[in-house]
């Protein structure tokens, strides 16, 4: 189980929250940061959050500062993305990974992808 899986996406209007969860086994989650990122059709894969293997220091794209917030549970192997305050623009498949080393806003520097969940926001 080095994959990790997301679940948590859907449908909802601007303005509302969804939490998003990525489930990962703990030989692939213990002891590593990890990071969520997205990509809408059309554009590349861009960063949205960060955080260490402790979870004591998280990063955060400008874009989804003060909107979102990682988080992670050791104990379950999960980390979290909590997204209040949702945007049209938020609308993109988000992924969640493992993060092996160089910049944490770098695609390059994570490992074992999951398959993304869909989260689509209407105005």
């Amino acid at each position: 189980q080095a994959q990790p899986v997301e679940s948590g996406g859907g449908l909802v209007q601007a303005g509302d929250s969804l939490r998003l969860s990525c489930a990962a086994s703990g030989r692939t989650f213990s002891g590593y940061a990890m990071g969520w990122f997205r990509q809408a059709p059309g554009k590349e894969r861009e960063f949205v959050a960060h955080i260490t293997w402790n979870g004591v220091i998280t990063y955060y794209a400008d874009s989804v500062k003060g909107r979102f917030t990682i988080s992670r549970d050791n104990a379950k192997n999960t980390v979290y993305l909590q997204m209040n305050k949702l945007k049209p623009e938020d609308t993109a498949v988000y992924y969640c990974a493992i993060h092996f080393g160089g910049g944490y806003k770098y695609a390059g520097g994570y490992r074992y992808w999951g398959q993304g969940t869909q989260v689509t926001v209407s105005s």
